[in-house]
Parts: structure tokens; sequence; C-alpha cells
């Protein structure tokens, strides 16, 4: 036919469309692929504000004593991410938010992960199969890593085991720091077997307390402690574990410049401050058992009561924490009726006599204190950027058969009878859990750890031997509060 076609033009023409059909099939093809999987080159990409904290998610996988359990991810505050070891590695699956054992990880405003025990029978251990994707990972899996302030463990969180090389400083000697009453080697006690206890996080290993690590890492510095009784144990045990329970009279009683002196007809002063000379470093314990500011109510009258501000911190810590590094504050075991009865604390709050009935209860003064304490070194933070706050949780108290007063004993002599291992990831002190959260004061967790230690107490064996009286709230030292000492250093 004159113009048309040729056969081979034909030809040709059909070809050209059959591979175009072939190549735009493939093209449609990749497109379904490329929206169902991610590439396997995909970099992995955080939301600003995605957290994710779970540290049964990081379990113990590796096998390795130093894996880590906790991880956070703040891609807002931290653009990238270093760790020193080991290396983490997450799977897209796990930040992708695929459903895990019918299970979709729920978070709160804050970023926490929400308990789910109760939506579903068996959720937590499916939950827990989190650790299988972040341990397998594969080729593609990402590096990330942990923030600084985040790459320890849940230190409150293991076992106790036996340690040969402990204690720390000998139970005769550390005379020039603590107190006789509390030296329990220099009583009628004869089974030692609490002083070979060393705590042991699940999942990662404590940086050995030395006292020359301890002054280099706080050259130049001050740490205080804050609270009462319980915090004056705390900072006796330190005193001793930096010196090794050895006398040194290079260290220089500095309490002057604190105004912590004598004064005439007390016992003994508000507290005490010793400074290192080769370090430059000063260690001070300050009384102060309800974290509250005291005011005299009639400056005139020797006999007034005290105005205890609720609201308020003490003096001494809003005077002095320009001049502070660290800081540790206590309160719980003066919260009594008896208490405040015998000291005349009267409840105050916005300058006047409280009333408000929800507060006025021991439990909610408490509480309102606390946080009010640690809102108010938080505020205070970002001026004093030098400043590293933390709140002790309480120490736990084993009076059994009645109280200190009413013939409540701790007789139990056999370690850890009533266990060796905290398994839980919260704190047993709920209050001081709650009052920290959300805010850059850190938690120092040691409830749980030391309520397994019953027969740590000073128990029937004080220096007065009060029949039908027994010290079931202080320790023996050595003992439990060099613990509390040891996961402070692991967190300076």
């Amino acid at each position: 036919m004159k113009g048309g076609l040729k056969v081979s033009q034909i030809s040709l023409i059909l070809i050209g469309f059959v591979c175009a059909t072939i190549l735009l099939l493939a093209y449609v093809k990749s497109l379904f692929l490329s929206s169902s999987l991610l590439p396997q080159n995909h970099v992995l990409q955080l939301s600003p504000d995605l957290r994710v904290k779970d540290e049964d998610a990081l379990g113990e996988g590796s096998g390795s004593e130093q894996s880590v359990d906790s991880v956070i991810l703040e891609s807002e505050k931290y653009p990238t991410y270093t760790i020193s070891s080991p290396v983490i590695k997450v799977t897209e699956e796990l930040v992708t938010h695929e459903e895990i054992g019918g299970i979709v990880p729920n978070f709160t405003e804050n970023g926490d992960l929400k308990d789910v025990s109760d939506k579903k029978s068996g959720s937590i251990e499916q939950l827990a199969d989190v650790s299988t994707l972040v341990n397998s990972g594969n080729e593609h899996s990402e590096n990330l890593t942990i923030t600084p302030e985040r790459q320890d463990c849940n230190l409150a969180k293991g076992r106790w085991v036996i340690d040969d090389n402990r204690p720390l400083y000998s139970g005769f000697g550390c005379k020039q720091w603590l107190s006789s009453m509390w030296a329990c080697r220099l009583t009628q006690r004869t089974d030692f077997e609490y002083e070979k206890l060393r705590w042991r996080p699940k999942n990662c290993e404590m940086e050995q307390f030395t006292g020359v690590k301890f002054l280099k890492r706080m050259q130049n510095k001050t740490l205080a402690f804050i609270g009462d009784s319980l915090g004056r144990q705390q900072f006796q045990s330190l005193m001793c574990m930096v010196t090794g329970g050895k006398d040194r009279p290079d260290v220089r009683d500095v309490g002057h410049e604190y105004g912590l002196v004598q004064s005439r007809g007390s016992k003994r002063p508000d507290g005490w401050a010793y400074r290192f000379p080769e370090t430059n470093t000063t260690i001070l314990y300050y009384w102060s058992a309800s974290l509250c500011d005291l005011t005299p109510i009639n400056p005139s009258d020797p006999a007034t009561d005290y105005a205890m501000h609720l609201d308020r911190p003490p003096a001494f810590l809003s005077h002095f924490l320009p001049r502070l590094n660290v800081i540790v504050l206590n309160t719980g075991h003066h919260w009594n009726r008896g208490k405040l009865k015998a000291n005349r604390w009267v409840m105050y709050v916005d300058g006047v006599p409280n009333t408000n009935k929800k507060t006025a209860t021991i439990g909610g003064a408490k509480n309102f204190a606390i946080h009010s304490i640690v809102n108010w070194v938080n505020s205070q933070l970002p001026k004093y950027p030098h400043v590293k706050a933390f709140y002790r949780s309480i120490s736990p108290r084993h009076f059994f058969n009645g109280d200190w007063n009413t013939g409540g004993t701790c007789d139990n002599t056999t370690p850890l009878s009533e266990g060796k291992e905290v398994l839980q990831d919260e704190s047993s002190d709920y209050d001081a859990a709650r009052a920290v959260r959300g805010t850059s004061v850190k938690l120092l967790d040691i409830t749980a750890l030391s309520q397994l230690r019953d027969e740590g107490h000073i128990s029937r064996y004080s220096i007065k031997a009060t029949p039908g009286v027994q010290d079931c709230l202080h320790w023996c030292l050595p003992g439990v509060p060099d613990t509390w000492n040891e996961i402070l250093f692991a967190q300076l």
C-alpha cells in the first residue's frame, strides 16, 4: 500500500510498545515494594520528640555484663549520638512502632513508656520480647549512641554478691570520721558477714570506687549532704571510704566557712565540713531532717515554737548553693507527730500556719515538702550549671513486732534471708521518684536494694544497749551506706 507503513516499521513500533509496557510494570512494582518495605540502605530517622525508654528492650541478649538496659533518644537536644562502649543496635522495626506481640508501645506526653500491664494478659512478657528485635539486629541496623547523661544503666536494679575484698575500710579504724555509735566492730556484735556484700547492677558494672579516683573527679569541688541522720551516716561513710579509714592529719576542718560551729549549750554543730588539700575537695554535711526552712515564731522567747516552712528550702542550702558542686538531699524518718511535737515544729505554707487539710496530714505534708525542695533546686540549676543535684530515696526501717520504743526488733544476722535481687525497674520510694520526674534533679535510688539488708542495722548492739530497745533504722558502718556512695560515685 502506497504511503502505508511497512511491515518492518510496524514490527519496530510493536516491539517499542511492549518494551515500554514492561518498563512501566516494573516501575509500578518497585513503587509498591518500596512503600511496604524499608530499603536496606535506609538511614534511620527519629522524630524530634521520640523517646524510647524501656529497660527490658535492651536486655541481656548479648550476654555481656556491661550491656546497657536503658536508652533514651532525644534528637531535639542531641542531634548526634555518641557512645564509647558497648555499641547498641536498634532495628528499624522498634523505632517505627510496629506491633510487637500484638501490643503497640504506648508513650506518655513526656515520652516515657506507659505501663500496659493491665491492658492484656501477659502484656509485660510480650513487650519484653522487644529485646529480641534490639539484640538480634542485622547488617543494616543503625548504630545509635546514648546521650551523655543516660549512658549508665539502672544502678538500683541488680543483686548482692559476696566479695572477699570487702569492706572498703576497717570497722576498727576510721575513728577520725566515724561515730562510735555506728561502728559495730566496737560493740559486742560478733557476726560480720554483712561487711562482705557488694552490690552488682544487673546489666552493667559500677566503676570501682577508690579514694584517689574520687578526689581526682571532685578536684576543686564541694559535695554536700543535706538531710537527716541517715544523711550523716552517708557522709561519715564517704569520709571513711575516701581515706580508707586512715587518720589524715592533713585534712582540714573548714566548718567555720559554712557556719558549722558548735554553739554554746548544744551537743554538736549543725554539721561538719572537711577539705582535702591535695585536690581542694570539700565534703560537708548539714543537718536538716525535714528539708524545710525553720524559723522561730517568737525569736525573743527561748521556748518558742518554730515555723516549719513546707514550701521553702533550708536557709543553709539557699545561701550556700552557689558554692556547691554536688548536693545529695534526703528526708523521711522525722515526719511523724512525735518528732514534730518534740522539736516544736509548726507547719507553715506561704508564710502563715497551714490550713490546708490535705497538707496537714503527715504524709501529705512530707510529700508536699519533697516536691517543694526538688522544684526549688530544679529552678536554681539553670543559674548554677556547675551544680549537680541528687535526691536520695528513703532508707528502709526493719522493725518487726513493734516500733523502736515498743519492743520492735531486727535480730536477724543471716545476710539476704529475705532475698538478694532487685528486679523492679521503678523505685520503691514512690514520692521521691514522682518528685524528681521531669526535673534535672537525679534520683539516688537506694530503697529496694537496702530493703534486702535487714541484718545490717545496729540492732541490739548499740553503745547504750538499752534493754528492749533496738536500732533498726541506722546501719552498721562499714555497711549498706557504703553502697549508696558507690552508686553516687558512679553517677558523678
